[in-house]
């Protein structure tokens, strides 16, 4: 597996490196199979530390967690403690995802748009939003059951896939009561 370990404007040593390697190792091999790669990003916001991980499965599954803390080693600490609760969760899962695909997760390009903010309370002058970035995105093909555990491996509030059964858009989502929900288009 390969592992990138970078810092947004912090020095990363070669002991925290070890312990990254050592301990998210561990916790991929007790509950995962055949990860393929792994980034783990250190940064400082305000006094504490923030750790963003996220993992990529040979399946195509991708498992993301974030720890803070007041100390380096605690924040990424807390960081895997959550990634180990997520893999726990849905362990079997992903154990039984690759007998059950015999190849990886289908995906398609997509275009991703981020959009400014309107200005307070004024009428915009055209009601087409401006465009501050765009990036190239995927679109997986799943089922509505892989689809939640995507959803929720990777921390998102929502997913957009390509339904197995028969080819059209979806979207789960985390609803405000705790659920998941799922929209289904009509044919």
């Amino acid at each position: 597996m390969r592992t990138q370990i970078t810092g947004k404007h912090i020095d990363i040593g070669q002991a925290l490196q070890g312990h990254v390697k050592t301990a998210l190792e561990a916790v991929l091999d007790k509950y995962a199979r055949r990860p393929t790669d792994a980034q783990v990003v250190f940064s400082k916001s305000g006094h504490e530390f923030v750790c963003e991980s996220v993992v990529h499965m040979s399946t195509g599954m991708n498992v993301a967690a974030t720890g803070r803390a007041g100390e380096i080693y605690a924040a990424f600490d807390a960081c895997t403690e959550k990634m180990e609760k997520q893999m726990r969760r849905y362990k079997r899962r992903l154990k039984d995802h690759h007998a059950a695909r015999s190849t990886p997760i289908a995906s398609e390009g997509a275009s991703s748009y981020i959009l400014a903010p309107e200005d307070g309370g004024e009428e915009p002058e055209t009601l087409q939003p401006v465009i501050v970035a765009e990036t190239e995105t995927r679109l997986p093909s799943l089922s509505v059951g892989e689809a939640v555990m995507q959803m929720e491996l990777a921390g998102a509030p929502a997913l957009v896939f390509r339904n197995e059964k028969g080819g059209a858009l979806n979207v789960v989502y985390r609803r405000d009561d705790g659920n998941v929900g799922w929209i289904d288009p009509a044919p």
